[in-house]
């Protein structure tokens, strides 16, 4: 025995052979017929139960005809997607057909009808019914997953946000203390006239290393959580100011690595400003860090393209290995080992999140042992 619900259809005729006619053509276990003898009737009935797959009716009735009936369940936002087919003995008026499309119906059958076309177009319609049906459960559900989903994430930044915040402190604490016992220990050793075990000063070091990566793996995750707090642009911006800005802050890093900072005439654009700055601050950080044993040059430029501006930021460091080039944007990922290169793998998954933030994409193509260009699009509007 089938366990779907049953497709509900309507009858609608003045003659109750007809209605039982149509009702024997038609009969399946997956019907639920349901019977009007007038237009006025079937209007009732359809303001009792709304989920008809078709109805069938009947043109010559007293009262309200067929097409009277038709426009008013048409003029109903409820009702006005239920697909009409007309049926009718008149076979000498084909203006009448033209008026029953007019009105809204489907299609025109001249009685009697045949069996096997009625049921064939009946199927048909009840067909479409049951795929419309299964694609709103799936509309419904994803909606709501959606909908879950984005309580979730906003849950989750919250908690991210919030945690991070408060583990700084008693992280800071920690730290301080420990730098001081490590000091205690190296002025005032166990004995007169010894030095600290070496051992000791090495699990020392570790446990001060580790501090530190911990607050920064923590001051990160505090920066990624931020990044939908202020994503709001402010107005058209100056992207050769925010250059000028990251280059200041990069000062040292520049000198010190001996880097060459060029560019070309870079737009305006509708952004947050100090999240452009930390979106090119990241990157340009990331050639000056991983660079070869040769000085850092570091090239940008931007052009247009269709409704996006696509920026570029090449340099000739140590490459990526294609294999790597999504999995570098993945937050804490890290190419390599702990203490080769600092920083706790989060620069990049902000970037990400900024660009995608704006409905921009963001990527790299790479060629080891030669040098990276990353590349990401921000919407012209």
């Amino acid at each position: 025995m089938s366990t779907e619900k049953a497709i509900n259809i309507l009858l609608v005729d003045d003659r109750k052979e007809d209605l039982l006619s149509m009702q024997v053509i038609l009969a399946n276990s997956n019907y639920a017929f349901h019977k009007a003898a007038s237009g006025r009737e079937a209007l009732r009935l359809l303001l009792k139960e709304r989920d008809f797959a078709i109805i069938l009716m009947d043109v010559e009735m007293p009262q309200l005809n067929g097409y009277e009936t038709t426009a008013l369940i048409r003029e109903s936002e409820q009702l006005k997607h239920i697909p009409i087919i007309f049926l009718t003995a008149n076979n000498d008026k084909p203006n009448h057909i033209f008026e029953g499309y007019q009105v809204g119906a489907v299609d025109y059958m001249i009685k009697p009808v045949l069996p096997e076309i009625l049921r064939a177009k009946v199927a048909v319609f009840a067909e479409l019914y049951k795929k419309t049906k299964e694609l709103q459960i799936q509309k419904d559900e994803l909606e709501l997953r959606t909908e879950e989903l984005i309580r979730s994430n906003r849950e989750l930044e919250k908690f991210a946000y919030v945690a991070s915040h408060d583990m700084q402190e008693p992280l800071r604490t920690i730290i301080s203390y420990i730098e001081l016992i490590e000091k205690k220990l190296i002025q005032v050793p166990a004995n007169e006239g010894e030095e600290m075990d070496e051992d000791l000063q090495k699990y020392m070091n570790f446990v001060v290393d580790a501090g530190y990566r911990m607050r920064e793996l923590i001051s990160g995750l505090l920066e990624y959580s931020q990044v939908d707090r202020d994503i709001k642009p402010q107005g058209p911006i100056n992207c050769e100011n925010v250059l000028n800005e990251v280059v200041e802050n990069l000062k040292y890093s520049i000198e010190d690595n001996k880097a060459t900072i060029q560019y070309d005439s870079l737009p305006q654009i509708n952004a947050n400003y100090m999240r452009m700055v930390q979106l090119f601050q990241n990157l340009i950080s990331n050639s000056i860090k991983f660079k070869r044993d040769i000085p850092p040059i570091i090239n940008i430029s931007c052009r247009k393209k269709e409704n996006n501006y696509l920026f570029s930021i090449e340099d000739n460091g140590i490459g990526i290995n294609p294999e790597y080039g999504e999995k570098i944007f993945e937050l804490f990922k890290r190419l390599h080992p702990v203490g080769e290169y600092i920083g706790a793998g989060i620069g990049l998954a902000i970037c990400k999140k900024i660009v995608e933030r704006y409905n921009g994409k963001i990527w790299v193509e790479s060629t080891p042992g030669k040098g990276s260009t990353f590349y990401f699009t921000i919407p012209k509007e």
